[in-house]
């Protein structure tokens, strides 16, 4: 039973000695980030805005420079424009008029879909003349 114990406290110092060695190495390495976190905003600090900010392995932190503004070969992609990455551009609605007889102002969702002259005519009566629009082009479509 002697030798149980043993084992157990050998194991349990053993274990005691790997964590202590993480522990240091994990502080090491936090400070060595804090260091370099704190050279690197006195140096941006004192040089500027347009010095790369780069963290311990040589990379840069951070939106990369640029970012805030498209360039024009990613604008003309996205149009789908001289060789672009085949995103079409989107294909806009047609303009809609107001649904009144004779009356060729476009129509404003602000007014019920109808023009700003339009704008206080009975729903009923509009409805009406949207029927009779329909009407007029299922016609035009069956001639067809």
């Amino acid at each position: 039973m002697a030798r149980a114990s043993s084992t157990t406290s050998d194991s349990s110092s053993q274990i005691r000695l790997i964590v202590g060695d993480f522990v240091g190495q994990l502080s090491t390495l936090i400070e060595q980030d804090a260091v370099a976190r704190a050279r690197e905003a006195i140096m941006s600090a004192f040089s500027g805005s347009d010095a790369p900010r780069l963290t311990v392995n040589g990379k840069r932190r951070g939106r990369p420079p640029g970012s805030g503004r498209r360039a024009a070969g990613a604008m003309l992609a996205l149009a789908g424009v001289a060789g672009g990455s085949g995103v079409k551009k989107r294909k806009k609605a047609p303009i809609q008029l107001c649904p009144v007889p004779g009356c060729t102002n476009r129509a404003a969702p602000v007014f019920g879909m109808v023009c700003s002259k339009h704008k206080d005519l009975p729903k009923a009566e509009i409805k009406k003349y949207r029927e009779q629009r329909r009407a007029q082009k299922a016609k035009g479509k069956k001639a067809a």
